[in-house]
């Protein structure tokens, strides 16, 4: 029998599940970083994704809850790729990376874990990254809690600019 212990899923097991979308977010930034996000714009934000797929996993999400891409304005969408382009820089800046995965999963069959809001994804990847675990298991190593990677990058985003 194999066993991975992940402490931090039991939270999410054995919390409370929203009644609304989990990316419609409040107005108030008294829960920011709660819910690890770490920068605000004018039609979209930035979150951490708290079930990531390597560390630094960002993503990018309108305000608005839209489900397809063509509803959204041309505001949104220079707004949501500046930004995207801006945490590209962020994550190579503090990571090191090799490369960056940026992608939009449009539609269940797509592969969207929440279909309703569309969001991009941002992954930090570096070549090797696919560990003997993830290769024979299918599982996933994630070196640093989330609290911490979150204070790590929060001071990126404290003079985040779309200009830089």
């Amino acid at each position: 029998m194999k066993q991975l212990w992940a402490p931090w899923r039991i939270e999410y097991i054995l919390g409370s599940k929203p009644d609304s979308c989990v990316f419609c977010i409040p107005s108030q930034t008294n829960e920011d970083e709660e819910r690890l996000i770490l920068h605000r714009g004018a039609t979209c934000f930035v979150v951490m994704n708290k079930f990531p797929y390597n560390s630094g996993h960002l993503l990018v999400i309108p305000y608005r809850h839209c489900m397809q891409l063509s509803a959204l304005s041309a505001e949104e969408c220079l707004e949501m790729m500046q930004t995207i382009q801006r945490c590209t820089t962020i994550l190579q800046q503090h990571f090191h990376c090799q490369g960056i995965n940026v992608g939009l999963n449009l539609g269940e069959a797509a592969g969207a874990g929440i279909r309703e809001h569309l969001h991009f994804h941002l992954v930090p990847r570096w070549n090797g990254d696919s560990s003997f675990l993830a290769v024979m298991d299918e599982v996933r190593t994630i070196p640093q809690h989330l609290l911490d990677m979150y204070h790590a990058l929060q001071p990126y985003f404290t003079d985040f600019a779309l200009d830089k």
